[in-house]
């Protein structure tokens, strides 16, 4: 007891000490970096609007676990790091949250964190978030996020738009232990996310991927053997959980490329272009690499157009006999009865052909389920305690596609029921509502399915204001 409470009064002295560093114009500190060197556990290196060029190295810089170095823009949208080479370089730092500004026209890479070489000490702890990547400056291999020989980290609310023709979103060579939640990726270069160099335990959920370009997401890669974390890892890719994502064109949705033990499961596939799902083997040496394979592709809802090349693309050193896919639904929007795929080296079973999904709006883009659907409860129950693309459990059996079955009603259904009189208008809908039913609560969500904000109704008379691509669900 006496060591627990000098541990408790030693944690409180951190909190009570923290600081805040300013950075800016006028401010203590001109730059980002020049903060860092002075930042100690629990504080906070604060960067007030204005443009910033780098690159920035921030090198050997540490928290703890219950003090994390905090550096944070002050709002998203005016704090902007502009053009330079990079924005920030993060080398082995540890227990860092980095948040809420805007990075845009890097001719390297937009932003890089990793081990600084040093393979035995990977750069760990690390949470990016609240950040838009909106554009590079470069137009070939470069990254948005580049990311190497990271281990713990999270990645969440994040914006990646208009990246180079041949890089990625988020690049990871030699990672492990990390999340992508919550992120939208918009018109990237090559692929959105790309796991690859012995990358292993990272869990891709909840985001959005919109034109992702060659391959939404590289499960896997091509890596040259020195890059690798572990420098003896079997495999460019390993124990992926792909779950509760929407996808929206790119010329194939995902690739799984020299991976194994990759589940992509509860997933929404959109128009994609040539293939639903690749199956490759880059990195070709038999006597060390597993081939691509004992990978899962499950509950996945997919809807596609007569356009495609063909469902999966399959190449040569690969495994895919030992691949697992169930429970899914193809739906050929042009032509139902060519639904089911065609490749005689893949097996299936349980899955659902030439259904109507039953879509709220698929030419709207809302790719939520209608209470009728038919993948509403029929999916395979993984036991994992995943959630749908609304952060919503999924029932036991699971619907099909990243979105569960909504348990809330729909506005003209619960009006209905309540016989409350309503009146839509172009921007919003007008509520009277009786005394005794008050008060009620709604919930405002984005044509993607994210929630937005909660409007509580206390008056008989009330106006629920909605954005364009914004609905409303009741309670």
């Amino acid at each position: 007891m006496k060591y627990l409470c000098i541990y408790i009064m030693l944690t409180l002295s951190i909190v009570i000490n923290a600081r805040t560093l300013d950075v800016g114009i006028g401010k203590t500190y001109s730059n980002p970096r020049l903060a860092c060197l002075d930042a100690k556990p629990g504080d906070t290196v604060l960067i007030h609007p204005g443009m910033y060029q780098g690159a920035f190295f921030i090198e050997d810089i540490a928290g703890t676990a219950n003090a994390p170095i905090v550096i944070r823009g002050v709002h998203r949208d005016s704090v902007i790091f502009q053009g330079g080479s990079e924005s920030m370089h993060f080398s082995e730092c540890s227990h860092m949250i980095i948040e809420n500004f805007t990075v845009n026209g890097q001719t390297s890479n937009g932003m890089n964190c990793d081990d600084g070489g040093t393979f035995d000490t990977p750069t760990h702890h690390m949470v990016f978030r609240y950040l838009t990547f909106s554009g590079m400056g470069a137009s070939g291999n470069n990254d948005q996020l580049k990311l190497s020989g990271l281990d713990d980290f999270v990645i969440e609310h994040c914006i990646f738009e208009n990246g180079s023709p041949g890089g990625s979103g988020a690049d990871m060579v030699g990672c492990h232990k990390g999340i992508f939640r919550n992120n939208i990726f918009r018109k990237s270069g090559s692929n959105c996310i790309q796991a690859k160099g012995g990358t292993r335990y990272i869990r891709i959920e909840q985001n959005s991927f919109i034109d992702g370009g060659q391959r939404a997401l590289n499960l896997g890669g091509s890596t040259g053997l020195e890059f690798f974390r572990p420098l003896n890892a079997t495999h460019e890719a390993a124990d992926l959980m792909v779950t509760g994502n929407v996808f929206v064109r790119s010329v194939t949705p995902m690739a799984y490329v020299g991976s194994v033990r990759v589940s992509v499961t509860n997933n929404t596939i959109i128009d994609p272009e040539r293939w639903v799902f690749r199956i490759l083997q880059e990195t070709v040496d038999p006597n060390r690499f597993e081939p691509c394979g004992n990978n899962i592709f499950q509950n996945n809802l997919v809807v596609f157009r007569s356009t495609i090349s063909r469902h999966v693309n399959i190449g040569g050193n690969t495994a895919p006999q030992t691949f697992l896919l169930r429970n899914n639904l193809w739906y050929n929007v042009d032509n139902p009865s060519a639904s089911k795929p065609q490749e005689a080296q893949l097996t299936e079973s349980n899955s659902l052909y030439g259904i109507d999904p039953e879509l709220e709006s698929y030419q709207n883009g809302d790719y939520r389920l209608k209470s009728t659907s038919p993948a509403i409860g029929k999916g395979y129950s993984t036991g994992e305690g995943i959630k749908d693309h609304e952060g919503k459990p999924f029932a036991n059996p699971p619907s099909i596609g990243a979105y569960q079955a909504q348990s809330i009603s729909g506005i003209d259904e619960l009006l209905t029921q309540k016989n409350i009189e309503y009146t839509r208008t172009t921007d919003g809908i007008w509520l009277n509502i009786s005394h005794n039913q008050l008060p009620m609560q709604f919930d405002v969500f984005d044509i993607r399915g994210a929630f937005v904000k909660t409007i509580s109704a206390t008056e008989t008379r009330t106006f629920i204001p909605l954005g364009r691509y914004e609905f409303v669900m009741g309670r």
